[in-house]
């Protein structure tokens, strides 16, 4: 029987294993897609892969699964971070989404000096990571960490992680073309903010051993669509799109 819906719960996954719902996930499933006791639900709790559910009791406000059998196993995305300055709500909300889609194991948001919006609640964020993997087919949802200086996250840096940075500058010169052996391991991508770094902050970036400056094509991106294309590049040459 195939499954219409895919959820993510906090909860153990095994065969023959119990899911109890709450309020909200019942009434999604049973209010608003209208399963009713028998149907079939993929589940996933980003440890234990994919697994087909059997609804056994479908109430306003709760409900009860039962595993059945794993469809598919975990699945890790690659060792890949993505740091960025959060921009509007929607457009923040559109690069965790696309992120999560391909596949980043942490999301990272970072203040800088021209960072035009603070706004960043780690709550709403993670649940916006969630439905993106409950879309996208993902066994696994990154993290979402809460905002911080970029100052202070670039001081406690693991030099070992090379740290990919879309560089505006370089739109109309020569990029930097690291060499495969010094990526295939760590790895993250900074996207800066809609105004660029600061002098200092720059001046900070190109001093750190573990820079790699990043050009993204001859023209100057939006922040949502350079943290798209600087993602794909990087999967498309290191990660699992290859």
């Amino acid at each position: 029987m195939d499954a219409k819906v895919r959820l993510y719960v906090d909860q153990p996954l095994g065969v023959g294993q119990a899911v109890p719902l709450g309020p909200e996930q019942a009434n999604y499933l049973f209010a608003v897609m209208r399963l009713p006791v028998g149907a079939m639900v993929l589940l996933f709790n980003g440890q234990a892969g994919e697994w087909l559910a059997r609804v056994e009791d479908a109430g306003k406000r709760r409900g009860l699964l039962v595993c059945a059998e794993q469809t598919r196993p975990q699945v890790a995305p690659p060792d890949l971070w993505l740091l960025f300055s959060p921009v509007k709500k929607e457009r923040t909300n559109f690069i965790v989404e696309k992120a999560v889609e391909l596949g980043v194991a942490r999301v990272m948001p970072v203040t800088t000096r021209f960072t035009n919006s603070e706004r960043w609640r780690q709550d709403k964020q993670l649940a916006h990571a969630v439905e993106a993997a409950e879309q996208c087919g993902a066994t696994h949802v990154p993290l979402v960490d809460e905002i911080q200086p970029l100052d202070r996250v670039l001081a406690t840096w693991p030099v070992e992680r090379a740290l990919f940075w879309a560089d505006e500058s370089l739109a109309r010169g020569d990029g930097v073309e690291p060499a495969v052996a010094e990526t295939v391991g760590a790895a993250a991508i900074l996207i800066g903010p809609e105004g660029g770094f600061s002098e200092e902050e720059k001046a900070e970036l190109r001093a750190s051993p573990f820079i790699r400056p990043l050009r993204l094509g001859p023209r100057i991106l939006r922040a949502e669509t350079a943290a798209v294309a600087a993602m794909v590049l990087w999967q498309t040459r290191y990660g699992d799109w290859r």
